[in-house]
């Protein structure tokens, strides 16, 4: 840190550096600031430039009425739906789309074939080999075209005359008869049916051998229709596997006919309770209705019971009759295996109720039966409150094998799984609980903020994964939350650009799609709050978005302009650098000159050039010149002295007095008070380069020599008349020995080496240990060990897990 006195006072001071010059920018660094015009689609009456549906918004709606078996003996599905699609657009459509999203595990689906990958020669299980072969498939003799799906008939509702249909792979188009003006509505009939297969992460079965049974989890299991908008017209994109689904609300009626001894869960409430529960049953679920603790309706020793029956068991059937309203999807879960527990609950204080219910196997157990039910109904409360007021009447967590889930309206399918024992792991623990949070708040982003998830996986999941963080933060403070902090998105963002894409990359092209369709936007939402906006802004622009947007469709630059237009704060610069490029952060602090003010006082300026010349004078040969006592000649000859033998340059003479007198004279009282309290500042000049691209809020803590600090923030415009390197000055009357940028790791700067003044090495740790070879599966649980440390109980008790 250079030291520099300013010899003019604080007059010409004040005119060289706290009114600085903008440093010349460089070619490209306005663009960064300004404005995406173009890059956005241009407003009109569908679309406001504010971000808000316009006069002329409109969406099409599909009601279904849907009869459907589940053939546990040949794990299929057989269905009939009556549909009923309104044309709400200004167009006639002469023809209609439907998605047929299980033809994905048909035989030469482009889903299929396009899977990319290679063989790891150290080792992969079954399911990793059969990803880069095939469909998933219940063993290596079936053959591939077993699945998908398999229409019967589509005929007109009212005449039932067959009608003209197109099969591409995922998308079916129906040639109607005639075309289906504006405002009209057209109802038709479709059977169809397909074989179930493996649960893949969104739907399928899962079998346990032990009991030769299977738990179902039902979806995109019918012919559902596409959306039509303003925007894409179709959205008929294929269905590759990544990209989810785009779809249009309606209201439904569904019948399912299972096993009798199954118990089923689906989208909406169901109608038909006294006809498929036992009477016990009826009256825990009455209990439930009023406890605010989970009750469980569906036990354990009654789900054991069920499992003496086999799919190949000829038992009776029952038919679950459920309804939802203004929904844009339907699924089901179905199993003999099935423990139900539930509550229902004043979630917001505004006295309407809403059913919070889990589903799950003993193998969920005790996690399940412990977290479920309570994390959805704090998962309802914590979204509720950012966006809006959960609408539905129910809310399920149905769980599905041991990882990963699936969202869909009012149900979704959660994995995290205990070992057989019954104990888990601490990530385990937070790991479920997560992924149940993570999915019910699905019912946010996208079940009611309806965005395009076949083009933009950022807009449910990342809007979606941000809440997560938040919800778990209030679930508990310590929750190990794996997204959501910028430091977590350091090591995606150092990646090599060759394999990063935007966050504004169509889901089906998108490239690592965890960090970047998750991770990514998430950190950027909770940038923007904390650090950008602040969370008065950003939290009320946020909530204005779901508010706009509730139940409708919105695309990238209605979320955009939202937060912009509900804020006030000019974001152009942010969604550039997050959303459309790949470009990381780190700013580097380069080097920081340290200035004093001269203010002509002949005492101080005398007293400090005296300290400094003595500091340069003693050097190493006048420290050993002196240990040796010899005598110089001027020592030994007097004569050879004369008036600068005595002089001292750094005394205070009265002509040094009166000249300090005579220009404070020349200056105003104001000029006075100003030289009078700026003669102690420290002023700092900071070189800062922007070497990673995306120009970012500069934070920088100043710890001084008292031991106290300071932090000091300056925005991202900070950058706006060069996006390569600025010089910014910082007074403090104390002194700084130290200065950091990002201290609080808020803006995901790559490089922590680079961002202390001086540099603050950064040590790269190392583990001693003793060569042993490892081999077997990974130690057990903490819960584990502690279980073999502690010696059992006299007499133990024949509780279940």
């Amino acid at each position: 840190m250079r030291k520099t006195v300013l010899m003019a006072g604080l007059t010409l001071w004040s005119a060289a550096l706290l009114a600085q010059a903008p440093t010349a920018p460089t070619q490209n660094a306005n663009t960064r600031f300004e404005q995406l015009g173009p890059t956005l689609p241009t407003p009109n009456t569908f679309r406001t430039a504010a971000g808000a549906p316009g006069k002329d918004y409109f969406q099409n709606r599909a009601d279904y009425d849907i009869k459907v078996e589940l053939d546990d003996a040949n794990q299929k599905i057989i269905g009939t739906e009556t549909v009923t699609y309104h044309n709400n657009s200004t167009d006639e459509l002469p023809f209609i789309w439907l998605q047929l999203d299980q033809n994905l595990f048909a035989k030469g689906s482009t889903g299929s074939v396009t899977r990319t990958g290679g063989v790891n020669e150290s080792g992969m299980s079954f399911a990793q080999l059969q990803n880069l072969t095939s469909v998933r498939e219940r063993s290596s003799q079936q053959a591939t075209d077993k699945y998908g799906y398999k229409i019967t008939s589509v005929k007109d509702s009212k005449s039932g005359s067959p009608l003209k249909y197109t099969i591409n792979q995922t998308m079916m188009r129906i040639d109607l008869p005639a075309p289906l003006k504006p405002g009209a509505s057209y109802s038709f009939n479709v059977d169809w049916n397909y074989f179930v297969t493996e649960y893949y992460g969104r739907s399928g079965m899962e079998f346990f051998a032990k009991d030769g049974n299977y738990n179902y989890f039902i979806a995109h299991w019918f012919p559902r229709l596409c959306a039509y908008n303003d925007v894409n017209g179709w959205q008929n994109k294929q269905f590759l596997g990544q990209g989810e689904f785009t779809l249009i609300f309606g209201n439904y009626k569904v019948a399912i006919t299972a096993p009798s001894d199954h118990i089923v869960g689906a989208t909406g409430e169901c109608q038909n309770y006294k006809q498929v529960l036992s009477a016990t049953q009826q009256k825990r679920l009455a209990q439930a209705a009023t406890s605010k603790n989970p009750v469980v309706i569906v036990t354990q020793d009654e789900a054991e019971t069920a499992l003496k029956t086999k799919p190949s068991d000829k038992v009776s059937k029952k038919t679950w009759v459920f309804a939802a309203a203004n929904v844009r999807d339907f699924a089901f879960t179905s199993s003999r295996r099935f423990i139900w527990d539930a509550m229902q609950t004043d979630v917001y204080g505004d006295g309407r109720k809403i059913w919070s219910m889990s589903y799950y196997a003993k193998e969920g157990n005790p996690l399940w039966g412990q977290y479920s039910t309570r994390v959805v109904e704090h998962t309802l409360k914590s979204y509720g409150n950012r966006t809006i007021k959960y609408p539905y009447p129910v809310a399920i967590s149905c769980h599905a094998t041991a990882g990963g889930g699936m969202e869909y309206p009012m149900i979704s399918f959660n994995g995290g799984r205990p070992e057989p024992d019954g104990t888990y792991s601490e990530q385990t623990k937070a790991g479920m609980i997560g992924v149940i949070i993570h999915e019910v708040g699905h019912n946010f982003f996208p079940m009611i903020v309806n965005s395009d998830e076949r083009q933009w996986t950022w807009m449910d999941e990342g809007l979606n994964t941000f809440c997560q963080y938040l919800a778990e933060k209030e679930w508990d403070y310590n929750f190990p939350s794996r997204r959501g902090e910028p430091q977590y998105i350091v090591d995606y963002m150092k990646s090599d650009k060759s394999v990063l894409s935007p966050i504004m990359t169509s889901s089906d092209n998108v490239i690592s799609l965890g960090p970047n369709a998750y991770a990514k936007p998430a950190t950027a939402l909770n940038i923007l709050r904390e650090t950008v906006m602040g969370r008065e802004l950003f939290d009320y622009a946020f909530k204005e978005y779901a508010r706009r947007w509730a139940f409708k469709s919105p695309e990238p630059a209605d979320f955009f302009r939202t937060l912009e237009d509900a804020s006030g704060v000019d974001l152009d610069w942010f969604w550039k650098g997050w959303f459309y490029g790949v470009e990381p952060v780190d700013q580097d602090l380069v080097e920081v000159d340290w200035f004093k003010v001269d203010a002509g006082d002949p005492v101080a300026t005398k007293a400090a050039a005296k300290a400094e010349a003595q500091l340069r004078a003693g050097t190493i040969s006048k420290q050993r010149d002196a240990a040796t006592k010899a005598e110089t000649v001027v020592a030994k000859d007097s004569t050879m002295k004369d008036f600068y033998n005595s002089y001292d340059p750094y005394a205070v003479t009265d002509t040094d007095k009166k000249k300090y007198q005579d220009y404070l004279a020349t200056l105003s009282e104001d000029e006075r008070k100003s030289l009078e309290t700026n003669a102690g500042t420290n002023f700092y000049t900071l070189s800062l380069k922007n070497k990673g691209g995306i120009p970012m809020p500069v934070i920088i803590r100043m710890q001084f020599e008292d031991g106290t600090d300071s932090v000091a923030r300056f925005p991202a415009e900070i950058w706006r008349f060069n996006d390569v390197s600025i010089k910014k000055v910082i007074a403090t009357p104390k002194k700084v020995t130290q200065w950091t940028l990002d201290p609080y790791q808020e803006i995901a700067d790559i490089d922590a080496e680079n961002n202390s003044f001086p540099r603050v090495a950064q040590p790269t740790r190392f583990q001693l240990f003793k060569q042993q070879q490892r081999f077997g599966p990974q130690g057990p649980n903490p819960m584990q060990q502690q279980r073999r440390a502690t010696p059992p109980p006299a007499t133990q008790g024949s509780g279940k897990n």
